[in-house]
């Protein structure tokens, strides 16, 4: 029996346009990761499986019980719950106080019940998580990690038969992320994850992948659902080789074909000149001539038009499964150093005093739990914080690129965003960097602000890497909510960067595929 259905899914907004259309799907595993790329529709889909959200037409059949996380906290950062009322721990707790206090009423006792340690194993659980172990403490004061945490913990530690996770790993540490892989395991009920962290997604039994072609699913976890997309990509290559082959090959039978019809007309028109056949014969042979090139006219444009539909089918899909490339300019500098600190103390996160020395060449993975200081030991080599203590030099401009890639500036356009980041670049050598990456004609005009995630992290990297002094890159978790296309890019183009970075990332993959020379524990 499905834990999950869905039937001819059709969703339109209000506009009129058409995200997606007849869409089914029955989640028949207990364990099923949903990908695709930034803007085809994931989040909407899985607020329309999940009840939240109304689709134009379709329909969606659900558990009795199930839970639903989203990548934003919600209300919990704007309310005045504490920890121990969001898990609804607060009665137990309160019934606790009042029989140390000298209230024996009967109502307290059977309120508690069997959970008289409760203080001391929330508190030990909640030390354990990384959160704070006092459990009146507010939800609004926790950070995005620790809150990421508080609300994944309530879901998994429930007793639902489905779960649905919208990119639960995004503010998680590495230590995060493996307490969220055991706990996923543990869970007894059915998972649907939505995520780009293949970590995560090779725990799955089943990937869905949605496009703009719909909804496909492979068997098998990330690794198989890799190897099922390479293996395609292959095979429509081979199709499109074919088609290719095809059509020329039916332009030239055509060219043949009208040859020789040319052939029998100068032959027919000589034997009428000549008078040596009857013309009735001559022009029943003509006429039937004719009806053969007729025919046949026919069925080559039916080949053509069967051919071309084919191929456009293919280029489409290949479209969607080919890997996409970002190339950046060619800048090699000699390494020198770049960054010198001595015994020094961050204003927040670690008070452990750091000595390091960066050079213009090393790809470093920045790397702690959730508050231990990483985007603070960012901010202050950008002067936005200062050392309690010790010495920091610099010898290098520095560009800073955190998760939204704030350096697109949202009012300008993709061309005026390199051309103002880009002293010097002239228009027309900027248009043809912004056709390199998938941006040609009027597309260059499109603002900032509209771009999607991948959109934008390939724009800034464009100016990253046209800049006149190549700088060393702060990258403050980059990948954070990127696809996965858009993430295995964004790998490919910081190996290939020819300077150094600075990385924070809770992603190793990926920053073992970024070509990361060395790490920084904090």
């Amino acid at each position: 029996m499905p834990v999950l259905q869905a039937h001819h899914i059709h969703h339109q907004f209000e506009n009129g346009d058409v995200l997606f259309q007849q869409l089914s799907c029955s989640m028949t595993k207990r364990r099923v990761g949903l990908v695709g790329r930034n803007g085809v529709g994931k989040s909407v889909f899985a607020s329309i499986l999940s009840g939240e959200l109304i689709p134009s037409s379709g329909t969606v059949t659900l558990p009795t019980s199930f839970g639903v996380y989203r990548q934003q906290p919600s209300q919990l950062l704007a309310g005045e719950l504490t920890i121990a009322q969001f898990l609804a721990k607060d009665d137990v707790l309160q019934g606790l106080k009042q029989i140390e206090l000298g209230d024996c009423s009967a109502h307290w006792f059977d309120l508690i019940g069997d959970e008289w340690d409760l203080p001391a194993r929330l508190s030990a659980q909640l030390s354990a998580m990384g959160l704070p172990p006092t459990p009146d403490f507010p939800c609004a004061q926790l950070s995005g990690g620790q809150l990421a945490k508080l609300q994944l913990w309530q879901l998994l530690d429930s007793d639902v038969e489905l779960l649905i996770l919208d990119e639960p790993s995004n503010h998680l540490d590495r230590y995060g992320k493996h307490w969220l892989i055991e706990s996923m395991q543990a869970f007894k009920g059915a998972i649907l994850l939505i995520s780009h962290d293949r970590e995560l997604l090779r725990e799955m039994q089943e990937v869905w992948e949605l496009s703009k072609l719909g909804l496909q699913v492979f068997g098998g976890n990330y690794d198989i659902y890799a190897e099922q997309k390479d293996i395609e990509l292959q095979s429509v290559g081979r199709q499109l080789a074919s088609i290719e082959k095809q059509k020329k090959q039916l332009v030239e039978q055509a060219q043949r074909n009208r040859e020789k019809a040319e052939q029998r007309a100068a032959q027919g028109n000589k034997l009428r000149k000549e008078g040596s056949q009857p013309s009735i014969l001559l022009d029943a042979k003509k006429d039937k001539a004719s009806a053969r090139a007729s025919n046949r006219n026919k069925n080559e444009q039916l080949r053509q038009a069967h051919l071309l539909e084919t191929q456009q089918a293919l280029s489409a899909r290949k479209e969607q499964i080919k890997s996409q490339k970002l190339y950046l300019a060619d800048n090699q500098s000699r390494a020198r150093k770049v960054v010198s600190i001595v015994q020094g103390r961050l204003a927040f996160g670690s008070a452990q005093p750091i000595t390091q020395q960066i050079f213009s060449a090393d790809k470093v993975h920045l790397i702690g739990q959730n508050g231990a200081g990483k985007s603070t030991f960012l901010k202050t080599l950008l002067g936005e914080e200062r050392l309690q203590t010790g010495a920091l030099q610099l010898n290098t401009p520095l560009y800073y690129l955190d998760q939204h890639f704030g350096a697109v500036r949202p009012e300008l356009s993709m061309l005026d965003n390199l051309t103002q980041h880009c002293d010097g670049i002239a228009e027309s050598d900027a248009r043809t960097l912004l056709a390199g990456v998938g941006f040609r004609r009027d597309n260059v005009f499109r603002l900032g602000g509209m771009l999607s995630g991948g959109e934008k992290m390939k724009l800034a990297m464009l100016i990253v890497s046209h800049q006149s002094m190549q700088p060393l890159l702060l990258l403050d978790e980059p990948d954070n909510h990127l696809d996965l296309d858009s993430k295995i890019m964004l790998a490919q183009a910081l190996k290939d960067y020819r300077s150094g970075f600075i990385l924070v990332s809770h992603d190793e993959e990926f920053a073992q595929q970024s070509g990361v020379t060395r790490c920084i524990n904090l």
